[in-house]
C-alpha cells in the first residue's frame, strides 16, 4: 500500500464509518475507481483501530462517567446487552457474509433499500429533547431495538451508523441522541472488528509491510472519524437525515452503473 492509498483509505474509512452512508460500500468503490488492489488484512486492522480511537476521543467524558459514576451504570448495562445481537451475528454469519455478500451489487441494493427506510424514520423523528443528558433517558427497549438493528449491518452497504440511528428514530429517540447512542454502541463492535482483523493477520503469518502508509492510514482514520462524529451530532440537533438519504440513493445508482459498464 502506498502513502496515497493509506491516506485516502484511512480518511474514507474514518468519515464513512460514522456518517450514515456505508463505509463498506465506499471501501469497495474507492479501490475499484482507482484500480487499486485489495488493501489487505493489516490495513483493515489499522483503520479499525483508527476509528476506535476516534470514538474514544469523542466520547472520553461519557466513558469516564460510565466507568466511575454509579448513576450511568444503567446505560453501561444497556450498551453491554445491546452489543450481544451483533456480536452473535458476527460469530455465526460473519464468514458467510464475507464470502457471499461482499459485492458492489449487494452493497448498492442494501444502500438503496435502507436509504428509503432511513427517510421514513427521519420523517417520523421527534424533536430535540429538553433533558440535559438525554442518553441517561434511553430505555431498555430502545437500546435493545438499536442493538438488534446493529446486527443487520453485517450486510455490505447497510451502514452500521445508518441502521442504528434509523432504529433509534423508530424507537422514539431524537436525531442527535440516536446518533450519540449509536456511536457509543459502536465502541465494542469496532474494537472487536479491529481485534478480529489483527488475529487474521497473525494466523496468516503475515507481517505489515510499509509501516509509514499504515501509520498514515491510522491517523487519517482517527482524525477524519473524530471530525465526522463531532459534525454529525451537531448537524442532527437542528437538521434532518434527508441529504444522506439522497446521497445513498445516488451512490447506489453509481455503483450499479459502474458494474454494468465493466460488464
Amino acid at each position: 500500500m502506498t502513502v496515497l492509498q493509506g491516506l485516502v483509505l484511512g480518511a474514507v474509512q474514518g468519515v464513512t464509518e460514522f456518517l450514515p452512508i456505508s463505509s463498506s460500500a465506499h471501501l469497495l468503490l474507492v479501490p475499484y475507481v482507482f484500480g487499486w488492489p485489495d488493501q489487505g488484512l493489516a490495513a483493515d486492522a489499522v483503520v479499525h483501530l483508527g476509528t476506535l480511537g476516534a470514538l474514544i476521543v469523542c466520547f472520553r467524558r461519557e466513558l469516564w462517567t460510565i466507568a466511575h459514576d454509579r448513576e450511568p451504570r444503567r446505560l453501561a448495562a444497556i450498551l453491554a446487552v445491546a452489543t450481544v445481537p451483533a456480536s452473535a451475528a458476527g460469530l455465526l454469519f460473519g464468514a458467510v457474509v464475507e464470502h457471499t455478500l461482499r459485492s458492489p451489487l449487494v452493497a448498492a441494493a442494501s444502500m438503496a433499500f435502507w436509504a428509503v427506510v432511513m427517510g421514513i424514520a427521519d420523517r417520523r423523528a421527534s424533536t430535540a429533547p429538553a433533558a440535559e443528558e438525554p442518553l441517561r433517558n434511553v430505555t431498555w427497549r430502545q437500546g435493545l431495538l438499536v442493538g438488534v438493528a446493529q446486527a443487520v449491518a453485517l450486510v455490505p452497504g447497510t451502514s452500521r451508523s445508518g441502521i442504528t440511528i434509523t432504529m433509534g428514530l423508530f424507537a422514539g429517540l431524537d436525531r442527535a441522541t440516536a446518533a450519540r447512542f449509536s456511536f457509543l454502541l459502536g465502541i465494542p463492535i469496532t474494537a472487536a472488528a479491529g481485534a478480529a482483523e489483527a488475529l487474521k493477520l497473525a494466523r496468516a503469518g503475515g507481517t505489515p509491510e510499509g509501516v509509514t502508509p499504515l501509520l498514515l492510514a491510522l491517523l487519517a482514520a482517527l482524525g477524519a472519524g473524530a471530525a465526522a462524529v463531532w459534525l454529525l451530532i451537531r448537524y442532527l440537533r437542528r437538521r434532518t437525515l434527508m441529504p444522506f438519504v439522497v446521497y445513498r440513493l445516488i451512490l447506489a445508482a453509481l455503483l450499479i452503473g459502474l458494474v454494468a459498464a465493466s460488464r
